[in-house]
């Protein structure tokens, strides 16, 4: 996803009838600004400093309004731990077991043999694969 200026965020956030309110705004900047795929805490740790006022209840208040808008989606990778993705295009995402990190990697099932499903219309998929990143791999240094 390509980085956007605040007069695109706030478009597109009232696009998808959300107020454009300063917090929605650098919330959904840093999303699309980074990539990493955060969490609450890291969105909240990330901008709190800058948005003395910000809570983490408004972080996660503001990530529900996101997803229930499809601004946003939540990735379920780990039981205990929501990330957040502005990229709402189909695409599958990877998880390194050593450092953490969520990457990105194309994955599109609209092409595939629907025959398996018995006519079932898809609307929504998740792909997620766990494993070592090329970082951490000591194979590839």
């Amino acid at each position: 996803m390509s980085k956007m200026t605040v007069p695109e965020i706030k478009k597109h956030l009232a696009n998808h009838n959300i107020r454009a309110s300063l917090p929605r705004v650098k919330i959904y900047d840093y999303l699309v600004t980074y990539e990493s795929h955060p969490t609450v805490d890291e969105i909240y740790n990330a901008l709190v400093d800058e948005l003395v006022t910000l809570s983490k209840t408004t972080v996660y208040n503001t990530m529900d309004l996101f997803a229930e808008n499809d601004v946003v989606i939540e990735l379920l990778i780990e039981k205990n731990e929501i990330r957040y993705d502005a990229d709402i295009m189909h695409h599958g995402h990877f998880k390194c077991i050593k450092c953490g990190d969520v990457f990105d990697f194309d994955y599109n099932l609209s092409n595939a043999d629907h025959d398996a499903l018995n006519g079932c219309e898809l609307k929504e998929y998740h792909a997620y694969i766990k494993g070592v990143c090329e970082n951490c791999n000591p194979k590839k240094h």
